[in-house]
């Protein structure tokens, strides 16, 4: 009787658990603590959280290799986003070289036009300056035709005086022959040759450059 009991109240090797264990039906504590834990688990909380980073998610770009693909699509994207800037800023240069050019034509044909009119008023002009000296006689005399005149003439000076023009006597000034016409030449007492001694015709400007030369007599 004795020898038995010893014998139950033996360990026995089934996966850790006692015999006498089974008999009260309470674990035995101390052969759970005695189980060997296995080598290849790391149970710490650093652990488990390193592994929870560096599982692989699904649908993960670097894990399916979307990463290139996109790359490659922004670069794409980048290289078309430049060509159509490139393309802008041409069409731009383009607009505004169109729009000095049309500004400069615009400007040349209004030049050529005020110029066109100054020249069909020239002649009215150069009569009325022959009318002037003409009635000088009857100025004099009270008449009121040569001031008539004179204010015509005036206010035709001051129209063309308005968009450029310009009357110039050149008398006592050296030859230019860009801007005065020689009717002749000939000595004059006191004149220095090749100064203009006389004026025929006085010339006329528009915006600075010779719009008719004045017509003179040269001394020589």
């Amino acid at each position: 009787m004795t020898s038995r009991r010893r014998e139950s109240a033996a360990p026995a090797e089934d996966g850790g658990v006692s015999r006498a264990s089974e008999a009260t039906g309470e674990p035995d504590f101390k052969a759970v603590e005695q189980a060997p834990a296995s080598a290849d688990v790391d149970a710490s909380p650093d652990a488990v959280e390193r592994a929870a980073v560096e599982a692989p998610v699904e649908g993960d770009p670097l894990a399916t290799g979307d990463v290139e693909q996109d790359l490659e699509e922004l670069v794409a994207r980048a290289a078309e986003r430049d060509e159509y800037l490139a393309l802008a800023q041409r069409t731009q240069a383009d607009f505004e070289n169109y729009r000095k050019r049309i500004g400069r034509d615009l400007a040349a044909a209004e030049a050529r036009g005020v110029a066109r009119l100054a020249k069909e008023l020239l002649p009215a002009l150069d009569n009325l300056s022959l009318a002037l000296k003409a009635g000088a006689a009857d100025a004099e005399n009270g008449g009121t035709l040569a001031e008539g005149i004179r204010l015509v003439y005036a206010d035709l000076l001051a129209a063309l005086a308005r968009v450029g023009v310009k009357p110039f006597s050149p008398e006592g000034e050296p030859f230019d022959p860009e801007r005065h016409e020689a009717m002749a030449q000939q000595p004059f007492e006191g004149v220095e040759s090749g100064t203009v001694a006389e004026v025929y015709q006085q010339g006329y400007l528009i915006d600075g450059a010779v719009l008719r030369p004045a017509r003179v007599v040269v001394a020589g």
